[in-house]
């Protein structure tokens, strides 16, 4: 499923327009990113899911042509956690 058809689903299930439903789900996104960046506090929607930002460390790799190593520095990255309701639905439950 693409944004359009997300957003044509959220609009027929809430009974709003679809312009309605696309500015909503646009503005989900940019808040739930802003938190994330802030990397102070978690967004959970409860059964559903969590965002949270996490450290990771620097560390050596290797290119994969070469066989060289190199060094990757310590950043940050987004975990997502699937909720109980959500993991149910994946069972089929």
């Amino acid at each position: 499923m693409n944004r359009s058809e997300l957003v044509a689903s959220l609009a027929d299930r809430a009974g709003v327009t679809r312009k309605d439903a696309d500015a909503v789900l646009g503005a989900f996104a940019e808040t739930v990113g802003e938190i994330v960046a802030k990397g102070d506090e978690k967004v959970t929607i409860p059964g559903f899911l969590t965002f949270e930002r996490t450290h990771r460390a620097a560390r050596t790799a290797r290119n994969p042509q070469t066989g060289e190593p190199i060094q990757i520095p310590a950043g940050y990255s987004v975990k997502v956690s699937a909720g109980s309701k959500l993991k149910e639905a994946a069972r089929g439950k």
